[in-house]
């Protein structure tokens, strides 16, 4: 299946050969609680931005791991590659994923889905 999705002003598109979520995830860090965004998770050979890389910005904090990307233009959060953290916080130090912001993928509503909380407030 093919889903694509883009910001509030297009700038930033992708898509991803993928499924649908079955639920998304929310984590409680200090960065995600206020960036509002529900995450579905692709490995990186999935996802594919559709624009130009000029049209993206990126935040990463703490320890540099993860790039969370947003449009320059409108802000809307995008999507954020990172390690493949377990639910326990570990990782494998190899293996990445890419979490997309569900909230912005064509012909899906983000918020009829079940959602995961992560408790990333504790974790990182």
């Amino acid at each position: 299946m093919l889903i694509t999705g883009a910001c509030h002003c297009g700038k930033t598109a992708f898509r991803i050969d993928g499924d649908l979520p079955v639920e998304l995830t929310r984590c409680t860090c200090s960065f995600c609680a206020k960036r509002g965004a529900l995450l579905a998770y692709y490995a990186p050979a999935q996802f594919h931005v559709i624009t130009l890389p000029t049209d993206d910005a990126t935040y990463r904090w703490n320890t540099l791991q993860v790039a969370h990307h947003f449009c320059p233009v409108c802000g809307c959060a995008t999507f954020s590659d990172s390690p493949a953290f377990e639910p326990d916080g570990s990782w494998d130090q190899t293996t990445r994923r890419i979490g997309v912001n569900a909230r912005l993928f064509d012909h899906f509503d983000a918020a009829a889905a079940p959602v995961v909380v992560i408790d990333g407030k504790n974790l990182w």
